[in-house]
């Protein structure tokens, strides 16, 4: 096991978050990482840092010791007894692994220069009772190289200086971070006049620390506006504003901060996505400009009115189509001066609660770190498992070797435009929007999304009669006319159905706005199941916290025969392969091998020995009750002879009913992230969303559809 410190070398560098990060990569890589953070400078008797990582993570790290309780040992001279607890918190953690170590054991250091009287030399002290390697924590500030590299060298000093081989290198966060005129990186709301900091060329070429063999850059993390604009509710809750109309306070955030006490001309063109405008509660006419811009598409941060509270009920109510739309309205009792005043005060760090600017967070950094170098490092005798961020980021590697166009129905939906922008910047795939290019753009200014230029927006109007011989020979044995014909072509997804048929696209996801039974019957009509195959059925990949499994059927099929089991089985276990899952399938049962009769027992008995014989090369076994099939202690007693049971992989249920309650169960009782349903068995690849399908299950369901596109055989 590797333990690495992240040791600050001063505040502000955004400990927390790079720690968030460095698990998240590690996690990409298939590594076992462990975390805790020895000491919590928090007065609430709960630790931020310790939930963000829980909440956000794999790990379960223990409640760090109490800054009060830290503070007497080192006051009464019992710095050893201080590192003694902190040395049961670390065995706390490994104990949590049951024998199986973490690979990587991350410790978040302290800043001692917080609390310097304290705690000086403390990270020393740390590093050496964990035996702990050093990566130093840092950010560019007073746009000097000299500067940065003077405080690396005097942090890197207390561990024997750059050359001792307990300090691996550094991560500097922040780069090209907005600067005030005193070189201090300024974060704020208010959006201060700035100048930009040195970017990663400059750090690689110029700082001397870093031309030393022995010394690496093993992150650059890029400023990111975005990480830092703070949701409308919570600089309204440090404001101590009630509420007229909280809207979408919750979803919209802060980037600008308009402050109108000029003339309403002088305020329209300022008012742009994310801005938050404040002005005195009698500006009946800064709130009618508001408004209208909201009807306009513009999805401004919100309204804060200051002052003494006037009458402006009617004009509110005259306003009330903009706040039906999630336009967010505040009040508060200061005036705009004294607000204005308040604004630089405010904590912009995470909020525990803020899951979708912590996402981004921790996926920003990871893609900044050298992951070559942290393999390296970690060493090749690690033993990697595949775990849902490991998965995730394979789904995305593999959907990049190969670009497939995927075809999205629901193409004006603002989930699925948001999904096609990120698949399109990170190369996911070439999304194809289908649906009128003026609406298409009007959603995406209107959530303030900008269309790249080499996304494709289609007019289906423009290319449906192309596709009616088609559809009229496809469906010919049906007796479809030609005015039925034309009908059926309205539909978005029987259009993109019949472009993926035609091979003018190559795979096709539908399912934010449709019922699965519209994104699937068309497919079933037109596409049909691939050669040897029987039956259309579909898997969920169920990320749970160490490892993902698929489980299957649980959408399709009400209640398959012993053949179509089997069928699903083999479809189940070649899907996980391609998707870098090793195949471990078991037949699940209401009983284990030979401790029970009847007919649904016999039927997943006779399905087992069909896959058996038909792909001798897949590893299975069943009947097997779904804790034996997971769970080694409960395998060991009731299938000690079972290569599958305790480490199964894959879960194939009997029937739909017993599949889609698990399903459901697993995912709600622990809170488990699912992908899919993936379709499985059809010549080309058509997957369905759920209807609360989020921004991230859309992306990812989309690079499913290609990974299996790069698997279909063109006719």
């Amino acid at each position: 096991m590797k333990t690495l410190l992240l040791t600050p070398t001063d505040s502000g560098v955004g400990l927390t978050s790079i720690c968030l990060g460095m698990i998240h990569a590690l996690d990409q890589m298939g590594l076992r990482v462990a975390y805790f953070k020895p000491i919590s400078f928090s007065s609430t008797g709960q630790d931020r840092s310790a939930a963000l990582v829980e909440q956000y993570s794999s790990c379960t790290p223990p409640l760090p010791i109490g800054f009060q309780q830290a503070k007497d040992r080192i006051a009464d001279g019992h710095i050893e007894r201080l590192m003694e607890d902190i040395l049961s918190l670390h065995q706390e953690v490994l104990d949590q692994y049951e024998g199986e170590e973490p690979e990587v054991m991350l410790i978040e250091g302290v800043n001692e220069s917080i609390h310097e009287a304290l705690f000086d030399q403390f990270n020393i002290q740390l590093a050496r009772a964990l035996d702990a390697q050093v990566i130093l924590i840092t950010t560019p500030q007073a746009n000097s190289v000299q500067e940065l590299n003077s405080r690396l060298s005097s942090t890197a000093k207390q561990f024997g200086g750059i050359n001792d081989s307990r300090v691996l290198g550094t991560i500097i966060n922040m780069l090209n971070a907005p600067l005030d005129r005193h070189g201090n990186i300024r974060p704020d709301i208010t959006s201060p006049t700035y100048n930009a900091a040195f970017g990663h060329d400059t750090l690689a070429n110029q700082l001397p620390v870093l031309q030393r063999d022995d010394f690496h850059l093993i992150g650059a993390i890029p400023w990111n506006r975005d990480l830092t604009a703070p949701r409308t509710a919570d600089v309204m809750a440090y404001l101590k504003c009630s509420s007229i109309a909280q809207g979408e306070a919750q979803q919209r955030r802060v980037h600008h901060v308009v402050i109108a006490s000029q003339h309403v001309e002088s305020v329209v063109p300022q008012l742009q996505p994310g801005t938050l405008v404040i002005t005195s509660h009698d500006r009946s006419d800064i709130l009618i400009a508001v408004a209208m811009a909201q009807h306009n598409g513009v999805a401004l941060a919100g309204i804060l009115f200051t002052g003494t509270e006037s009458d402006n009920s009617d004009t509110l109510a005259f306003c009330q189509s903009a706040i039906e739309m999630g336009l967010p309205l505040y009040q508060v009792e200061q005036d705009t001066y004294q607000v204005v005043n308040l604004l630089p005060g405010f904590d912009n760090r995470l909020p525990v609660d803020d899951t979708q600017r912590i996402h981004v967070l921790m996926d920003t950094i990871a893609q900044n770190l050298d992951k070559p170098w942290l393999k390296s490092f970690v060493g090749s005798d690690s033993h990697p498992r595949l775990s849902p961020a490991a998965f995730r980021y394979r789904l995305v590697q593999k959907a990049r070797t190969s670009s497939q166009r995927i075809i999205l129905p629901e193409g004006d939906e603002p989930r699925t435009i948001q999904a096609a922008i990120t698949c399109h910047h990170r190369r996911i795939a070439d999304c194809i929007l289908l649906g009128e290019p003026a609406t298409i753009r009007q959603v995406a200014q209107s959530n303030g999304l900008d269309l790249p230029d080499g996304l494709t927006l289609l007019d289906p109007e423009s290319i449906r009669n192309d596709y009616l011989e088609l559809l009229m020979e496809l469906r010919r044995h049906k007796g479809i006319t030609e005015q039925r014909a034309k009908q059926e072509l309205e539909d978005n997804v029987v259009l993109g159905t019949l472009m993926l048929y035609q091979d003018d696209v190559d795979g096709l996801v539908s399912g934010a706005v449709h019922t699965t039974a519209n994104t699937i019957r068309p497919a079933l009509q037109l596409i049909r199941t691939k050669p040897g195959v029987n039956i259309v059925s579909s898997i969920f990949f169920m990320c749970l916290p160490d490892q993902v499994l698929i489980f299957g059927d649980c959408a399709i099929n009400p209640d398959p025969n012993a053949e179509q089991l089997a069928d699903i089985a083999i479809e189940s276990a070649d899907s996980a392969h391609a998707f870098g899952i090793t195949p471990k399938v078991a037949m699940i049962s209401y009983s284990t091998m030979e401790s029970g009769a009847g007919v649904d027992v016999d039927k997943v008995r006779a399905a087992t020995q069909q896959v058996k014989k038909k792909r001798p090369d897949i590893t299975i076994d069943g009947p097997l009750q779904y804790d034996a099939a997971i769970i080694p202690k409960v395998a060991s007693k009731k299938a000690p002879s079972s290569e599958v049971a305790g480490s199964a992989t894959v879960l194939i249920f009997p029937d739909l009913n017993t599949g889609n309650t698990t399903y459901k169960a697993v995912q709600r009782s622990a809170n488990v992230v699912s992908i899919g349903p993936m379709l499985q068995g059809l010549k080309k690849p058509v997957n369905d969303l759920s209807r609360g399908a989020n921004v991230d299950d859309i992306i990812y369901t989309i690079a499913l559809t290609a990974i299996q596109a790069q698997e279909t055989t063109p006719d």
